[in-house]
């Protein structure tokens, strides 16, 4: 008997669900292994410290700066190598904002951008209909940029697929961490949402993890909102919005990773955005499925508004993800798009990095890999275009606020 034979012996008189079960929770399990090699059981994931450059731009200061602070001995001690260079933590440069923001002889709020009195909660949503797109890495960079640069930030991972979880270092079927899905419910189990929420190895950047329980709130929905003893249901597009209310003073930006699909968790994410960034991959059948996606997307807002949400946006943008600018089809699409909504793409894109991919490998961002781990060119280019395209969102997010954007 051959090898195909026996596998197909193996597994005669398992259904198809039964076999997908436990090739999922062999999958898990192998990971959870790889995962247990690379950090311990209980150790939590770490951050490394940041050099004199990088604290520099993210904090809004010269090096020369940075380099008189530490030998005049104000602010936090950075670390010295052999050789002389000094690098922060994430945490120092926390405590930089502060001492800059109490020592600044002018308007100090560039170095401590939190909300002021009168500023709202910016939530925004990362979407986009067919997978593949970028959308999991954007909402990662954008969430822990916005944190390096002084803002608190709540990560919020709504697909059930939960790989914005992961690269946090959580796996939600062995973790077994709550979801949004436990503050969002419609039964009497609901979870107050700072109950839910968990720290990150990014100080400033907090996240809720997903898991499959996600999927529950699609199947709940349409009962609740048949359910005629209760308005549960017929409001459950103001599900997230009421969540966040709890715990709005502790955050400046709210970024959600959301489904790729349109359903009711994907449409509760949007009535509760500020704001809206589509990731598109600059391929034609790309383009063609978010130009589907947009139309039952308007077709569906339309009689949710009608119902009483409020899809209120300071901003939306289309964000052109995994571009190369080499391949003349893409420059092509991404032209035609910027043709057509100029105003409503984001001027950065974000380039195609094998340093990206490399990175996501050992389940870490770009801003966790040290510029010595790679290729220092790739690294340069890839983080160059991050910088872009989150400080480009990042100046939206201050103009909703009403300030004035320098630069």
């Amino acid at each position: 008997m051959n090898a195909k034979s026996s596998a197909s012996a193996e597994t005669v008189g398992m259904h198809f669900e039964d076999q997908i079960l436990e090739q999922g929770d062999l999958i898990s399990k192998k990971l959870h292994l790889l995962s247990v090699q690379r950090f311990p059981p209980n150790a939590k994931k770490g951050l490394r410290s940041f050099t004199l450059a990088e604290v520099a731009a993210y904090v809004g200061v010269s090096q020369s700066t940075l380099k008189k602070l530490h030998l005049e001995g104000k602010g936090p001690s950075p670390q010295t190598s052999s050789s002389g260079r000094r690098s922060y933590t994430a945490a120092q440069m926390l405590e930089l904002r502060d001492y800059l923001d109490a020592h600044a002889r002018s308007d100090s709020r560039i170095y401590v951008p939190h909300r002021r009195a009168g500023e709202k909660l910016q939530v925004i949503a990362v979407v986009n209909f067919k997978g593949g797109s970028g959308k999991t890495t954007t909402t990662a960079h954008l969430a822990q940029y916005l944190a390096l640069t002084g803002h608190r930030v709540l990560a919020i991972d709504l697909d059930p697929q939960a790989s914005l979880s992961s690269l946090h270092g959580f796996q939600p079927e062995l973790d077994q961490v709550p979801s949004l899905y436990d503050a969002i419910r419609y039964d009497a189990n609901r979870t107050p949402l700072a109950e839910i929420i968990r720290p990150t190895n990014f100080p400033g950047l907090d996240i809720i993890p997903a898991n499959l329980d996600l999927q529950e709130y699609e199947y709940d929905t349409p009962l609740a909102m048949a359910d005629k003893s209760t308005n549960e249901g017929k409001t459950f597009f103001t599900r997230i919005s009421r969540a966040l209310a709890e715990v709005e003073d502790r955050y400046d930006v709210v970024v959600i990773d959301c489904p790729p699909q349109l359903g009711y968790l994907t449409l509760t994410a949007l009535t509760a955005a500020t704001s809206v960034l589509i990731t598109i991959h600059p391929q034609m059948l790309d383009v063609m499925s978010m130009g589907q996606f947009l139309l039952m997307l308007g077709g569906i807002l339309k009689p949710i508004r009608a119902a009483g949400a409020e899809v209120n946006l300071s901003w939306y943008r289309y964000l052109i993800t995994r571009y190369e600018p080499t391949d003349v089809p893409q420059a092509q699409m991404v032209g035609f798009m910027t043709t057509m909504f100029h105003e409503f793409m984001l001027k950065n894109q974000m380039l195609k990095s094998t340093a990206v991919s490399d990175a996501g490998i050992t389940k870490q961002t770009l801003y966790e890999v040290e510029r010595a781990a790679m290729n220092r060119g790739t690294y340069d280019r890839a983080i160059e275009s991050l910088d872009a395209v989150n400080g480009e969102i990042a100046s939206l997010i201050h103009q909703a606020w009403g300030r004035r954007v320098v630069g």
